[in-house]
C-alpha cells in the first residue's frame, strides 16, 4: 500500500459512490464493478458502511486488484483501487 499523504494526488478514472447503502452491499458491488475496469484504471469507492473496511480490500486483493489505499474521514472510508 503506497503512503497515505499521496492518496490525494491520485486521480481515479472510475467511481463507486455507495454512501448510504447498507452492509454487504458496498463490498458486493465493488466485486461486480472491478472487472469492468481496464489494465491500470483506477476505482474510487466511498462507503460509510463499516464493515467494508474489513472486505472491500481485502476482496480487491483476493481477486488480484492492488489497494492503493484506505482513506477514513469521519464515517466516510474512501478506498482506491488498481486493476494492474
Amino acid at each position: 500500500m503506497k503512503p497515505t499523504q499521496n492518496l490525494k494526488d491520485i486521480v481515479p478514472t472510475h467511481r463507486l459512490d455507495l454512501e448510504g447503502e447498507p452492509c454487504p452491499y458496498p463490498a458486493i458491488r465493488t466485486l461486480e464493478v472491478l472487472p469492468e475496469l481496464k489494465k491500470g484504471d483506477i476505482l474510487e469507492v466511498i462507503s460509510d458502511c463499516p464493515q467494508s473496511i474489513n472486505n472491500i480490500p481485502v476482496d480487491a486483493k483476493n481477486h488480484g486488484y492492488e489497494v492503493l489505499g484506505v482513506e477514513q474521514i469521519g464515517s466516510t472510508i474512501r478506498y482506491l483501487i488498481q486493476k494492474p
